[in-house]
Order: structure tokens, then sequence, then C-alpha cells
């Protein structure tokens, strides 16, 4: 009786057989996965939601875990001892990148881009969390070079995955409010430090940490503890703000109902902001075109307690984070991050309101779509194609947010008209050393 080979087994083969890692990529896309067989998974970033993410995926086989704090590694091997561990993604690709099926990126968000382009170049399966990238050039490498190797990919915004926001989506695309002509999206952050200056004091570097590899492309400087854990969200050099860490889950629902690319223009109004952090509250106002049949569109961004007037719900009192579609026949107001749920107003024009027949699909569970579409399933709707756009999209209002300056978007050159000192932040370059 012949033996069966695992697409695993027949990969080894052709490894011990010389051949070079296109023909590996090539022998996974043709043969792909038996349904019961786990990938290798390699985790970098282990804290924080690295953590989270990493135990969304034990189903399958945690094959190494990289961080550049060694306390956080060792706390990951506690609960995969048999894992393999590194502090330089650059090296953990090197040494067993071979072995490796998928990678999980749960850094800092300067590093996204770096370790999941490196990934994919392998021929690596890639979640990424949000926002996708760091910079808008970023975000279309991320894209284009997902496409040219085929694989599977996901960003960590997972409401996507949620009923509550298909759902949504389904019931604007159907016109029950109506052209939507406005949004207005609130957000309880920044709950870190912005609108501060750089420290001056220089504290020696945790022994257990890594920084060098930590500031990976991003410009150097020396360690303080004021840039982590959690606190570099706030750094220009390191994170992308309010705007960034939360509008890939807030305006993720509008975004993919009304088509939110490529607007005209993006204005900032800022509060107490330094040339090293963002500001500690901001309105950004973004305008769209008419694209796809639908209306001009404005939409309003605000943070650090400030909200939209409270006429947006007809007086009702605003949750701390929220969204409202503003339509010619009503609002969808959704009071969470993550569009769980949402309310027709006012309530009784939609007393007798059906809701459409479902036309998005329901997904198994947010990293499940990611592991199914490793495997050679539907791929996961916030792949890079689209997660790349919606990153895209709020990354436009820091630039204006940064340069102090309207940005007038020529998407196709990827440039702001009236802007040239926003090219750094666009494509900011990277130090010595690290690469897309």
């Amino acid at each position: 009786m012949s033996k069966k080979i695992t697409r695993r087994q027949m990969l080894k083969g052709a490894a011990a057989g010389g051949f070079g890692l296109l023909i590996l990529r090539d022998s996974r896309l043709a043969f792909g996965y038996e349904a019961n067989e786990k990938l290798n998974i390699a985790i970098v970033g282990c804290g924080g939601r690295g953590k989270a993410n990493m135990h969304s995926v034990k189903g399958e086989n945690i094959y190494a875990v990289c961080d550049t704090s060694d306390a956080a590694t060792a706390e990951a091997l506690k609960d995969f001892p048999d894992a393999k561990a590194f502090a330089d993604y650059r090296r953990m690709f090197d040494r067993i990148g071979r072995q490796i099926d998928a990678v999980v990126v749960s850094t800092p968000d300067h590093n996204h881009a770096p370790a999941s382009v490196m990934a994919m170049k392998m021929g690596k399966h890639v979640y990424c969390e949000k926002p996708l990238t760091h910079s808008i050039y970023e975000a279309r490498a991320m894209r284009d070079v997902a496409r040219k190797h085929k694989v599977a990919t996901q960003m960590g915004n997972q409401g996507t995955a949620g009923s509550g926001l298909r759902e949504a989506v389904e019931v604007i695309r159907a016109g029950a409010i109506g052209q939507v002509y406005e949004v207005n999206v609130w957000s309880n952050r920044p709950i870190w430090p912005q609108g501060i200056e750089r420290p001056t004091e220089r504290p020696p570097v945790p022994d257990d940490l890594h920084w060098d590899v930590w500031l990976g492309p991003a410009p150097a400087r020396p360690y303080h503890p004021c840039y982590q854990p959690f606190k570099w969200r706030g750094w220009i050099d390191f994170g992308t703000g309010a705007l960034g860490d939360m509008g890939c889950h807030t305006l993720n629902m509008p975004f993919m109902a009304l088509d939110l690319r490529d607007p005209i223009s993006v204005e900032a109004e800022v509060f107490e902001m330094t040339k090293e952090t963002y500001p500690k509250r901001s309105i950004v106002t973004y305008l769209f075109p008419e694209r796809n049949g639908l209306r001009t569109l404005r939409l309003n961004w605000y943070d650090g307690g400030l909200k939209p007037p409270a006429d947006v719900l007809f007086g009702r009192e605003l949750p701390g984070s929220g969204v409202v579609l503003m339509g010619e026949k009503g609002r969808l107001f959704a009071g969470d991050d993550y569009g769980h749920s949402y309310q027709l107003l006012p309530e009784a024009d939609f007393t007798d309101f059906k809701k459409p027949e479902p036309t998005l699909p329901r997904s198994p569970g947010h990293h499940e779509e990611w592991i199914r579409a490793c495997k050679g399933g539907e791929p996961a709707m916030s792949n890079f194609d689209y997660g790349s756009a919606l990153t895209e999209t709020i990354l436009l209002g820091n630039l204006a947010i940064v340069t102090g300056k309207p940005i007038y978007w020529d998407a196709a050159n990827m440039k702001a008209i009236n802007c040239p000192e926003a090219d750094y932040y666009i494509n900011t370059p990277y130090r010595k050393g690290w690469t897309l």
C-alpha cells in the first residue's frame, strides 16, 4: 500500500533536493494543506496584542516566538516550551524560515511592514496587527507583495469578522438610510501620553531589552521607559496616534460600506502637539468625491475627548466612542469601536424595517478566517488588499496632523499636491540595516 505524502513532507523533500524558495511557494499553492495538518506559525511580538493573537492561533503549531523583550519571550515559552526563541525576526527568518508556514506580526507599528514583507517574500502567510503599516508607502508595498507572492493575509481589526458590522454594511448598501452625506466618528483615545517632548534623561537600557532591534527601521535614539510598553503609540517615529490606533476599528464599517478611498482633501485641527508626538486632541475632516454612484461625503474624526454635536444623535448622550452615518432618509449609529451592533434613527421611522438578505458571508471567527485562508480557503475579509486601503485613508489624516497643512491627495502618484514636506511621512526612510 502506498503511503500518503503530506504537503510538509513534500516541501522538506524539495528543500533537501536543492529547490529554491520560489519552488517551495509554488508547491504549497499547488498542493495545499491536509485538512488536519497544523501550520508552523512564528509569532513576532509576544506581549500585549501579540500574546492575545498567539493564543488565538494556538490550535496550530507555535513553532517560533520572537520578541525584543527577553521577559516577553520567556513568558511565551511557558505556554509553548517547544517553540524556538529569537529576539530579531531577521535572524529568525534567516535561520528557520523554511520550516515556517505562517507569521503573526504584533510589533509596534513601525516594524509591521519590514517584518511582514520579509515573511511574504519568503512565501509565508501573514497576519499583521492594525494599522497595517506606519506609512502610506508601506501600506501599498504590503498589498503589492501579498499579491505577487499569493499568500493568505489578514489585518488585525477583528471587528471585521463580526456579524453586526457585516449586517450594518449590508443595511447601508441596501439604501436603508439613503445616500450618506456625512460620517461622524469619535474615539476615547489617546489613553497614553501625547503632546509631550522627548525626554533628556538617559537611563540605562534594561538587561532583557534588545533596544536597537526594537528601534528597527526608526531613527536611532537613546532608550527611555517613556516609549514602552504601549506608550510608543503616541510617538511619531513609532506609532500612529489615536487615529492610527483606533481608526482601523471605528472607521472600518463606514469605510467598507461607502468605499471611503482617495479623499479630495484632508484637514486637521490639533491641540497640544509637539514635533515628537501626536496631539492630545484632534479633529480631522476628510472630503470624498462621488464614487461608484455614491454622493460626495464629509467625514469628521474626533479624539482626545472631543465629540461631534449631540444633534447627530438627535440630542442623545454620546458614548465614549462611536460612529454615526447621516443619510438622506435616516441615520445609522454604532456605539462601540468595533461595530458589533447598530441602531437606525430616528427609531420611529424604522419600526417596520426589514433587514436585507445577507450579501456578505458570515465569519467563523476573525483568526479562524485567516487560518482557513492559509489552508486554501476563501481569503479573509480584512486581507491586505482591504487592509492597505483602509490604512491609507487613515494615515492621510495623520499627514494633515503632522504637517499642519491641508492635504490635497494625488492617489495615483502617492503625493500631497500642495505639501512637499509630507513626502517624508508618506515614505519614511529606513535606518541602515532595515529594508522592505
